[in-house]
């Protein structure tokens, strides 16, 4: 599936061939040329993963990365630094700064690409395009359909991501503040309530399957979606 990237990369020749790579790859690509333009697109809306260049103007992308892990809005956005510096040293420097991989210049653009995708898997799986099933329960990002067993169930756009969010996240419980930052975009506006009316929606579309079940409220925190197939049984 597209991510939204954010790219801060202030040599112009190197942030137009990154754009135009990412964007034939299918992903929307905001540009960034030093850190305090960053942190303003980032305070504007979350985007699904950074490129970050070691070397800017002013603030630099080591203390760029620090900030974004050190805040909890920004802590678990995936991050790829992009730098010239090979030397072990500096490699553990980026990694331990908080960044999920670390990329030598120069490389190829399907290094890129590549890095980026099995990024996205690992730190946030709802942006990609890898089917999820749990318990019978098989949903495809690609074909935009869910089955419940040989059942095909009837979504909405919205029940659908927020139905992706939580298969790819199960055993976790998210608040609704949390599902509506994930699901909705940091950026939309809306009240907590709108996650409920959503889920009771959700529930009614899967009831007939009960793979309603899986799907958990739990009190004072917010839902968790059980891989526990018992859970279909009580």
């Amino acid at each position: 599936m597209p991510a939204n990237i954010l790219l801060v990369e202030d040599e112009p020749a190197i942030q137009e061939l990154i754009v135009a790579n990412l964007t034939r790859a299918g992903h929307t690509v905001l540009r960034a040329s030093d850190a305090e333009t960053a942190q303003r697109l980032v305070r504007e809306a979350l985007p699904d993963l950074i490129l970050l260049d070691w070397m800017l103007p002013g603030m630099s992308g080591v203390e760029l990365a620090r900030r974004m892990r050190a805040e909890e809005r920004t802590r678990e956005i995936p991050l790829i630094m992009l730098t010239a510096r090979a030397e072990e040293t500096d490699k553990v420097l980026g990694l331990e700064t908080g960044a999920d991989d670390y990329i030598t210049k120069p490389f190829s653009p399907r290094e890129l690409v590549a890095r980026i995708k099995a990024v996205l898997r690992r730190r946030a799986p709802q942006v990609t395009e890898d089917v999820v099933e749990i318990a019978g329960l098989r949903l495809d990002p690609v074909t935009h359909r869910v089955m419940a067993g040989d059942e095909l169930v009837n979504l909405g756009p919205t029940e659908f991501r927020l139905l992706h969010f939580l298969m790819t996240h199960p055993e976790r419980v998210h608040s609704r503040s949390q599902l509506l930052d994930q699901v909705w975009g940091d950026h939309v506006f809306v009240e907590e309530r709108t996650v409920d009316v959503h889920i009771r929606r959700l529930r009614s579309a899967l009831e007939p399957s009960l793979f309603d079940r899986l799907i958990q409220t739990v009190r004072g925190s917010g839902y968790r979606l059980s891989a526990d197939v018992s859970a279909m049984a009580s």
